[in-house]
């Protein structure tokens, strides 16, 4: 007589980490302590992802010392982020074929295609054992959605809901797989952390927040549009959201409990703003690779590879625009009108075809969202058909933004002994009093801004005059443009 031995699987729990890197206000950790299952805790460096998705090691060190400063507080409960290394597909599937798997838990990630695609087949692979593949709703951005009708009002509901309280319970599950540890050489990679960047983790993202709305807010709109100034007046949690240190939800109750001071008005209309942005991305992210218009993929570009590289690195010959891509790589911040800037010069006066530029950009913000990249990347360079050109003179910049070249002169050492008048336009100085060696850059930029600029809004105006951009655009209306729009 033959006995049939059945191999009973351990039934267990995953919380699966993206860009929700932190223990309180999170639905993924609270439905696996609510389910009374063992569970696991994830996060993959999903070696597909981290070279499609625009991901640079700035981002990977955020990531790392953002689970360090979680782990540090769930030891505790006897609980970590385990961290795993490879494809998402091959790892959850290890783990479906190991263990009873009852829920995966998630936040939905309002991605480029590479993690569109990703979270599809963990969904079909998730089907085929049957197990529970449960997505949350990620900073009240909808997903399938067909157009803005009440998306305005939803956003302030969904606000105005109680945070998560999450409670740990002590862990006895002990995981055995360890099939895909990180390369020692790539943890050793990422464990340093650059003192010129904000530091991660949630403790960091409250004092930010918290000194933000006592005292920094009050020069938030006088200061908003400075690259100087605006290192401190403006919020500076753009890295805590984007890779979920903090929720949207916490930042607004934050800001709705706060004494009212000068710049929270504005500062909440903007953090609004945000989740809009992401929520057109999440109803198109195609725009990551191709023109929010499709009409604007017929637009023809000089796309100069001499002006990209100077662009890339800080050598274009025009100060403001030199000195905040040094900045931006050092640090890995500048204020809005500075990102905007740095697009729009790249799109319109040298003439570059958007694409070339997204990913150089998108791998130096520390801050990178995809949503907000890709969106305001677009509307930039003009290709969305809907929105006003917004073409940057960046010398005009530098007089009203940076009248006395600190910002220049702290970047561009080469320009610290000019003269405040030249400072904007340092080519224009009279030879007897030039400082500069003969063959600077500043001494010759490399394009004539006048000139460029003149061609650049024929061009731009002529093709959105087009019928059929116009034809798109209505498309593009209907499904973006919000109609219910009012205040909290």
């Amino acid at each position: 007589m033959h006995v049939l031995h059945v191999i009973m699987k351990e039934k267990i729990n995953i919380a699966w980490l993206k860009r929700d890197l932190r223990i309180s206000d999170n639905l993924v950790l609270d439905a696996c302590e609510r389910d009374c299952c063992p569970y696991l805790i994830i996060y993959i460096f999903d070696s597909d992802i981290i070279k499609a998705d625009n991901i640079a090691k700035r981002h990977l060190q955020f990531i790392y010392h953002s689970i360090k400063d979680m782990n540090s507080q769930l030891k505790n409960y006897n609980r970590s982020v385990k961290l795993l290394y490879g494809s998402s597909t091959k790892i959850l599937k290890e783990y479906l074929n190991s263990y009873d798997v009852k829920n995966i838990f998630a936040y939905q990630e309002s991605g480029i295609k590479e993690t569109y695609v990703r979270d599809i087949k963990i969904k079909k692979l998730s089907k085929e054992f049957n197990t529970n593949f449960k997505e949350f709703e990620k900073d009240c951005v909808e997903r399938g959605l067909k157009n803005r009708t009440g998306w305005d009002s939803r956003w302030f509901k969904k606000m105005n809901e109680g945070i998560t309280k999450n409670i740990f319970t002590l862990n006895t599950f002990e995981d055995t797989i360890n099939n895909f540890e990180p390369p020692k050489s790539f943890i050793n990679d990422i464990s340093s952390y650059p003192q010129e960047y904000v530091k991660p983790g949630y403790k960091n993202a409250i004092e930010t927040l918290t000194s933000f709305l006592d005292n920094r807010s009050q020069n938030y709109n006088k200061h908003l549009s400075k690259p100087l100034q605006s290192r401190k007046s403006c919020s500076r949690i753009s890295p805590y959201l984007s890779w979920g240190n903090i929720s949207s939800k916490q930042v607004y109750h934050f800001l709705k409990n706060h004494k009212k001071t000068k710049g929270i008005p504005g500062f909440l209309t903007r953090l609004k703003w945000r989740s809009h942005f992401i929520q057109k991305f999440e109803s198109e992210h195609q725009i990551s690779y191709r023109c929010a218009n499709k009409v604007f993929e017929k637009m023809k570009y000089t796309n100069d590879s001499s002006i990209i590289n100077k662009w890339k690195n800080g050598a274009t010959g025009f100060p403001l625009v030199d000195a905040n891509m040094i900045c931006l790589k050092k640090t890995g911040w500048i204020n809005f009108r500075m990102r905007a800037m740095l697009v729009s010069i790249f799109s319109y006066q040298f003439d570059c075809n958007w694409k070339l530029g997204a990913r150089h950009l998108a791998e130096l913000f520390l801050d990178y969202e995809p949503g907000i990249h890709y969106s305001q990347f677009q509307m930039q360079s003009g290709t969305t058909g809907i929105n006003t050109i917004r073409m940057y003179n960046p010398i005009k910049q530098s007089n009203d933004h940076d009248p006395n070249g600190v910002f220049i002169k702290k970047w561009i050492p080469e320009l610290r002994n000019i003269p405040v008048e030249y400072i904007h336009e340092p080519w224009k100085m009279p030879p007897l009093i030039n400082t500069l060696s003969q063959d600077s850059i500043y001494n010759n930029p490399c394009v004539n801004i006048v000139e460029s600029a003149k061609a650049a809004r024929t061009k731009i105006w002529s093709f959105k005059a087009l019928k059929e951009v116009k034809n798109e655009n209505k498309r593009i209306l209907h499904l973006h443009v919000r109609n219910n729009i009012r205040s909290a």
